[in-house]
């Protein structure tokens, strides 16, 4: 690995809203689930860019175009406009257009964020194998995308017709919980046709370009809640990431991260972004963070101490990714995670 593996969380002496000058936010998870907001996102964000911090909102979900979410996050009380959305539906038709003559036809397989994206970019978008169409493009069309659309994508790709996916999330939140994303629907075509599609979502190269292309970000932090895509994305582009516990990943998803999944900071929400973040540093065998102290036994990891259960996390993160150094730690922390409530 040619970048230094990331053994511990950074601490920042001032607010993440003044270190950086634009935040590339996850939508799904960290702003809203299942349509309402996440406590204290309104409040944070309208903080955050009252003091000057540029606000993008960057998600893997295709299924609705930049000026819905707009309006979606502006109801919610966070003023936004459509270029301050960035899609992996528009990542995804740039990757297509970069491929394809203008004009070519594409067979959707999604909803309307999709085809929006694909006019944007002077293609044309087709609902069937029969239209000709010159690719096939897949994003999240939500639970009532009918089955008979995956068949019609494998009719299409069996006689060679190239296959695109705007991304491959496995799950997606839910105000009821964890429901299937477009990486399962992605998987459906697959096992069908046996073929791979090109993929341009979080946490892969286009993605990121269609960001910076779009937000201009010179110094930008990725917020996000999931380790695969949000922060594998942040690696991938090498910049600095926040992760919030307020949607997929949990404590001992963390305490395991590889490299390309373990975050520049932790917090348990966006509040995060309004403070600065405490340093851990080095105790004796372990690592101190706040009042807790973590080191890595010989078969689990052990903490001491009181005080914020954040603390006790990111201190268990630095025992935890010592001890596994470009791998993922195998050290069993269920009782620390228990004692800290997570």
């Amino acid at each position: 690995m040619s970048r230094t593996v990331r053994t511990r969380p950074d601490g920042s002496g001032r607010a993440l809203s003044e270190a950086y000058d634009t935040a590339l936010l996850d939508l799904d998870g960290v702003v809203y689930a299942g349509g309402s907001a996440i406590a204290y996102a309104v409040e944070s964000l309208g903080t955050a860019r009252a003091g000057g911090m540029h606000l993008a909102y960057v998600t893997n979900n295709a299924l609705r175009t930049p000026d819905t979410v707009a309006a979606h996050l502006t109801a919610l009380g966070i003023p936004t406009v459509a270029g301050d959305v960035i899609t992996s539906a528009q990542a995804v038709a740039r990757l297509i257009s970069e491929q394809l003559p203008a004009g070519a036809r594409v067979l959707v397989i999604g909803g309307e964020g999709l085809r929006v994206a694909l006019r944007e970019r002077g293609l044309e978008p087709v609902e069937s194998a029969d239209d000709d169409p010159a690719a096939v493009v897949q994003g999240f069309g939500g639970p009532d995308l009918p089955w008979g659309r995956f068949a019609e994508a494998s009719y299409a790709i069996a006689r060679g017709v190239p296959w695109y996916a705007s991304n491959t999330d496995l799950t997606i939140p839910s105000a009821r919980g964890i429901a299937p994303g477009n990486g399962a629907a992605v998987q459906v075509v697959r096992i069908a046709t046996g073929a791979e599609p090109q993929v341009a979502g979080k946490p892969l190269p286009p993605m990121h370009r269609e960001t910076i292309l779009r937000t201009g970000a010179e110094r930008p932090l990725v917020i996000g809640d999931r380790l695969d895509t949000d922060i594998e994305g942040a690696f991938n582009g090498e910049v600095d990431s926040l992760l919030v516990l307020t949607g997929v990943t949990d404590g001992a998803q963390l305490l395991a991260a590889p490299p390309q999944h373990r975050p520049t900071y932790v917090d348990a929400d966006l509040r995060g972004m309004l403070t600065g973040q405490p340093e851990v540093v080095e105790a004796g065998a372990g690592f101190r963070c706040g009042g807790w102290t973590a080191t890595a036994g010989a078969e689990r990891l052990e903490l001491d101490g009181e005080g914020e259960a954040l603390d006790g996390l990111r201190a268990l993160c630095a025992a935890a990714w010592t001890a596994a150094g470009e791998g993922s730690c195998e050290l069993d922390g269920g009782k620390a995670l228990a004692r800290l409530g997570l």
